[in-house]
């Protein structure tokens, strides 16, 4: 029997989980983190801070649980980086979140290479992805140390080793997708040829052991957190999609052991690395969802994010809103762009403005099944959903009436750790499958499309129109 202390490490908080062999919950911890937003696009995080987070949640998640755990595994948000000293452990800079959109200027100078980098690595060159996070702290920061994700430095610290796994190296704008192995020519194309890359193992892989959760347990089973949630919804064969609803939107989709080079501006990239093989995804982001609804929140027009479905009207009354808050990814990757408000008079109240904000985050929820329909051949067949948000009914709805299919609710609000919980039963038991590591699960709710083909059209249209003018 396998007891996982599974923690997701996210940029609004820590979550750590046990599980034990049957997939039940038996402990469950949360520690808030705050990013700190700057002028400029800058969005940082305070390293000791996160840190922190992992150590408490995980400890408090174990001492809960009262039973030995066998091994911890770490969810982590993918892009985000720091520079940090590999002798002492100790950060050289903050943590430079994955919103943050200040190294545009490198992936600036590079435009003539978009195309080769993205024939190689899958992914459109932007500030998003971590080596031009990368490169701007080597610019702007500090030359000391090593410069990585902040998974290889938490997973120093938890077990003295200097690692990654292959699906965050693979969101990093410098790994050879086909072979998952880092490439010397985009490093040297970032100015990191000379840096000291992570060690990548696959994501049944251990890592190593730790004794920062009382005894001593095997690290490994690591994973972005998105294609964590991918693992936990049980979307294992091409095609299948899910959609997590946290502090922004992430839609993936299965694309099998073969890497799709998008022809949609999606981004491609290693799903997991399991048993001997890659399986890869196609993904795209709606970079501010929950953190759209913080900011309705900052403007008083609800007090949580729990009175979104009491406050949101029952029809916007034409008032559409772009919510690109932090700018717009895919397919339009226009990191200046702005959130706005259109079609509004002086009947429009809040409430309107409540329900435009959820139609709007709905709307590029949309976007992003078109393009990835076109890549896949065909169009998604049905959307799994977990992250706080999927608690909006009005949301699901709308994402339900705008993509035109059913919306399955996943029933947890842990899939990413669950996730991560199954491919460390992998990682533990090589002989184990990943489809019987996943916990078994149904749909809490399925939401089914309510609006007419005419009516979904025709929103759609109004709204693409004023998202691309933006762009």
């Amino acid at each position: 029997m396998t007891t996982v202390l599974a923690i997701d490490q996210g940029t609004s908080g820590t979550k750590a989980v046990v599980v034990d062999e049957a997939g039940e919950v038996l402990a469950l911890s949360e520690v808030s983190v705050r990013p700190t937003y700057l002028p400029g696009g800058g969005v940082e995080h305070d390293p000791q801070a996160v840190l922190d987070s992992v150590l408490r949640a995980g400890r408090i998640a174990a001492n809960q649980a009262r039973t030995d755990i066998d091994i911890v595994t770490l969810a982590n948000q993918g892009e985000t980086v720091l520079a940090w000293d590999p002798d002492t452990g100790l950060p050289l800079s903050n943590m430079i979140v994955w919103q943050d959109r200040r190294s545009e200027s490198v992936c600036a100078e590079l435009r003539d290479h978009a195309d080769d980098i993205a024939a190689r690595t899958g992914l459109v060159l932007d500030p998003y992805f971590s080596a031009p996070k990368q490169a701007w702290l080597r610019r702007n920061v500090t030359r000391e140390g090593v410069v990585t994700t902040s998974d290889t430095w938490l997973l120093h610290q938890l077990t003295g080793e200097f690692v990654t796994d292959a699906s965050t190296a693979s969101r990093s704008l410098v790994l050879d997708l086909d072979t998952a192995t880092w490439d010397a020519g985009l490093l040297d194309l970032f100015g990191l040829g000379d840096e000291r890359m992570p060690t990548i193992l696959a994501c049944d892989d251990i890592a190593g052991s730790t004794t920062a959760f009382g005894g001593t347990a095997s690290v490994g089973g690591l994973i972005v957190d998105q294609q964590a949630a991918l693992v936990a919804q049980n979307c294992l064969q091409p095609g299948e999609a899910k959609c997590t609803f946290g502090t922004g939107a992430f839609l993936l989709a299965n694309t099998g052991h073969t890497a799709v080079r998008s022809s949609a501006s999606l981004s491609s990239s290693v799903a997991w690395q399991q048993g001997g093989q890659n399986t890869y995804c196609l993904d795209g982001q709606v970079y501010t969802a929950a953190s759209a609804v913080q900011w309705l929140e900052r403007l008083t027009f609800i007090d949580t994010a729990a009175d979104l479905d009491r406050v949101a009207a029952d029809d916007s009354h034409g008032v559409l809103c772009v919510p690109a808050l932090a700018g717009l990814a895919a397919p339009w990757w226009r990191p200046d762009a702005t959130a706005t408000f259109t079609g509004m008079t002086l009947s429009t109240g809040s409430e309107h403005l409540v329900r435009a904000v959820l139609e709007g985050i709905a709307a590029q929820v949309a976007e992003l099944a078109r393009a990835m329909a076109s890549d896949l051949g065909q169009p998604l067949q049905r959307l799994r959903v977990d992250g706080g948000l999927t608690q909006s009914r009005v949301l699901m709805q709308a994402v339900a009436d705008l993509m035109r299919i059913p919306v399955d609710v996943y029933p947890s609000q842990h899939a990413t750790p669950l996730g991560a919980a199954a491919l460390a039963r992998c990682a533990m038991n090589p002989e184990l499958a990943l489809e019987d590591a996943i916990v078994a699960w149904s749909p809490s709710q399925t939401f089914e499309p309510q609006w007419s083909d005419a009516r979904a059209a025709e929103f759609s249209d109004r709204w693409r129109s004023v998202a691309d003018s933006l762009a």
